[in-house]
């Protein structure tokens, strides 16, 4: 069978990166087994040979009704599938779906019948606040990195803002790449429509949500600006981890300091 990737090198570059980042996720301990997911909005990728490329599964129920998603594409990490897998072999572990105009299904169109992660309504509902705000977001990203989620066992952390801050002042350019810091969301049931709710609320506001003694959740306008994010955010928490493991708490950088990197890289907050 011929790939849907044949003679499309703009969307064969998309999924390769998106096979590079799966391998930074497994590569840094952050996809344990079939940890994470992965979905991107590759619509702007699609041709007419793809819009008219039959299902190759029945229509299957998202569970929400998502109306700014009509007629949208996504590339989606398999459910059981491990980030190892997809990094080498991406359209045996992940798969291409249309949804359909009534906006409530979808269809797996490419290259083969892989089943989409069960966490796909909740990726989704996250894709459909990015088109309807306009807000050019293409990618949404979950993982476990360590030692956000260690941090996260320690309740004086998850107050408003309290680990964005700390976790800036650890290195200057956290607060540079990552220059919205990190939500939070107290625990919920993994897959629940709560956790996917609460998700949705505090993403209005930040890039990366940290959900409490899990992991987290991120949005980027590539699934690799989604990564460097998360990527900075666990760089400041190993700093912290570390000089906490050598016997001391860490200074961190002073609100002065703080407030001349938000003025000379003209951050936002």
């Amino acid at each position: 069978m011929t790939s849907i990737l044949s003679n499309r090198p703009a969307l064969k570059k998309e999924i390769d990166k998106i096979a590079e980042v799966a391998g930074y996720l497994w590569q840094n301990g952050w996809a344990e087994r079939n940890g994470g997911n992965i979905t991107v909005n590759i619509t702007d990728l699609v041709d007419d040979e793809i819009c008219n490329t039959p299902a190759i599964s029945e229509p299957i129920a998202i569970g929400e009704k998502l109306p700014h998603l009509k007629g949208a594409y996504f590339f989606c990490k398999g459910t059981g599938k491990r980030m190892r897998d997809l990094a080498r072999w991406p359209m045996e572990n992940g798969s291409v779906i249309r949804i359909l105009d009534d906006c409530e299904h979808y269809v797996i169109i490419a290259d083969n019948p892989v089943l989409p992660t069960s966490e796909l309504p909740s990726h989704l509902l996250v894709h459909d606040r990015q088109v309807a705000t306009g807000s050019g977001y293409k990618a949404t990203l979950h993982t476990h990195p360590i030692e956000l989620v260690a941090m996260s066992h320690n309740r004086q952390f998850l107050g408003k803002d309290v680990l964005t801050k700390l976790l800036w002042s650890m290195i200057p350019e956290t607060k540079a790449f990552c220059p919205l810091g990190l939500g939070i969301v107290p625990y919920e049931l993994p897959g629940s429509v709560k956790l996917a709710q609460a998700t949705l609320k505090e993403l209005e506001d930040y890039d990366v949500v940290m959900w409490e003694k899990h992991g987290v959740f991120a949005k980027g306008k590539d699934i690799m600006d989604a990564f460097d994010q998360v990527d900075v955010l666990s760089k400041s928490a190993k700093i912290y981890i570390d000089s906490r493991a050598m016997g001391f708490e860490p200074e961190g950088m002073s609100d002065a300091q703080m407030k001349e990197m938000t003025e000379a890289f003209h951050l936002p907050r």
